[in-house]
């Protein structure tokens, strides 16, 4: 006689909070979570007669034992996996006697439950149409699942509304693109992956590498801006920094055609997409004020600019002072609605942390910050770059040493030396020239200090400043270089 396999435990609702003093309640009623038994037999039936096809398939589907209800069926697709993956043979006999030496065999339900699923025959045809049947009611048993616990959590009141609300969420989003099921990779497929890169390095693909900054030298000490890092460029005041960030936006979003977001604290979107036409157009608007009138070549070149910029894919939010909370829910929308590629910040210390922690804490505030734009990278998988304001350490130092920043220069910077997979100090020379002779010859000379690189090498990357048209192009000024 067959074994009988049980479900699950129903799970009961309970009587509205919201009813009033004489209302009548509905009586509790049984409700069985949602799940499609018929579509998990039939699909580890096809697995078993067929082996080779469709515990293949189910792999490449991204199938797992979570998505089954009934426990004896995840048991069994788990082992199948284990089983196929190790390249050993699946058929009735050997499988009964490896599931009875592993003590697995009476919870998939016996022999005959074993039997039963052999002999149960579904058409070949029906089975990606079974397995989308099991992946939604997983979907369904996922949100009951996760309201539910969002449910408890809002009624024990939480100090921290923002954070919950955040982690709903991330939730729910992760549940739509399935990477609760899907974000740990396998050894072997984090070999095989590595692997593929090296290959395509050896082949000498461009695409093997990061995202492109467009500064040649940065490019190849980083091999260019990787999913899940975060680079942090750092400055004092009047350095750069937001243009330099502008450079690379416009690289990436324009020449790249990689869709992008900006996040500006400090400046409004028309400040910085005005910078972005008339940078990439090489036109200098200081010169209106002088009473210059463009010429045609001019007009021409700012047309294009500005239709090139109109057919990118960059999104700006000027929200000031946003919080952690608001700036992650935001990327996490434009990446599933738009799938940016490349989120860039204008700047970490006018971020805001609603914690309660980080309320009497400026370095806490800043510490929760920087995490939190760190595990957002990885959780998109995109590079993120960040900009920071440093303190007046450059300037307290003497001799040629003076203006040029540390590390330890960055506020509050234990958290974001930490985070940070690469930090780049930015500083111009000229900014600290004593005599009007020195800030001449220093004119327009700017380096980019890589003082961390978790995955590559350190040192220092000429740059030149070009201020009239707030834009840096890679290596020294041409008149040192000719020099």
């Amino acid at each position: 006689m067959a074994t009988e396999l049980k479900s699950p435990p129903a799970t009961s609702s309970k009587t509205s909070p919201f009813l009033q003093q004489g209302a009548t309640a509905v009586d509790d009623v049984t409700r069985a979570l949602p799940h499609a038994l018929g579509p998990e037999k039939s699909l580890l039936s096809s697995m078993l007669q067929d082996p080779q096809e469709y515990i293949g398939v189910a792999i490449e589907e991204k199938l797992t034992k979570e998505h089954f209800y009934l426990p004896a069926h995840s048991t069994l697709y788990e082992f199948l996996i284990g089983l196929f993956e190790a390249g050993n043979e699946v058929e009735l006999v050997s499988l009964v006697q490896r599931l009875l030496d592993r003590g697995l065999l009476d919870r998939v339900g016996g022999p005959a439950a074993l039997t039963d699923l052999y002999t149960y025959a579904p058409s070949p045809g029906h089975f990606r149409h079974h397995l989308q049947h099991v992946k939604d009611k997983f979907v369904l048993r996922s949100i009951i699942q996760n309201s539910n616990e969002a449910i408890a959590q809002a009624y024990d009141a939480p100090d921290e509304v923002a954070g919950l609300l955040d982690s709903v969420e991330a939730k729910i989003l992760a549940i739509r693109e399935g990477s609760e099921t899907n974000k740990a990779p396998t050894i072997k497929q984090s070999v095989e992956e590595v692997l593929e890169q090296f290959q395509a390095l050896l082949a000498g693909e461009r695409g093997a590498q990061g995202i492109s900054t467009g500064f040649e030298q940065l490019d190849r000490m980083s091999s260019g801006l990787k999913p899940g890092e975060m680079f942090v460029i750092a400055a004092r005041p009047s350095m750069g920094k937001t243009s330099l960030m502008m450079n690379i936006v416009e690289h990436v979003c324009i020449e790249q055609s990689k869709p992008s977001m900006v996040f500006s604290c400090e400046m409004s979107a028309f400040q910085l997409v005005q910078r972005l036409v008339f940078s990439r157009a090489k036109f200098a608007m200081s010169q209106l004020s002088r009473g210059y009138t463009p010429n045609k070549g001019d007009l021409q070149r700012i047309q294009r600019a500005a239709v090139e910029t109109t057919a990118s894919k960059l999104f700006i939010d000027d929200t000031p002072g946003i919080s952690i909370n608001e700036l992650r829910a935001k990327a996490r929308r434009k990446k599933r609605d738009e799938d940016i590629q490349f989120i860039a910040i204008d700047y970490l210390q006018l971020m805001k942390s609603r914690t309660k922690q980080a309320e009497n804490s400026r370095e806490r505030e800043i510490a929760e910050i920087s995490a939190g734009i760190k595990g957002l990278a990885k959780e998109l998988g995109i590079p993120i770059i960040i900009l920071a304001q440093l303190n007046r350490g450059p300037e307290s130092r003497t001799g040629k040493s003076l203006g040029v920043p540390r590390m330890s220069d960055l506020r509050e910077s234990g958290a974001i030396e930490q985070d940070a997979d690469m930090v780049g100090l930015l500083y111009r020379t000229a900014y600290y020239a004593e005599s009007a002779e020195e800030k001449e010859e220093e004119a327009g000379k700017a380096e980019l200090v890589l003082a961390k690189n978790r995955n590559g090498e350190t040192g220092h990357i000429p740059l030149t400043f070009i201020a009239e048209l707030m834009r840096f192009e890679t290596g020294p000024p041409a008149q040192e270089s000719e020099g």
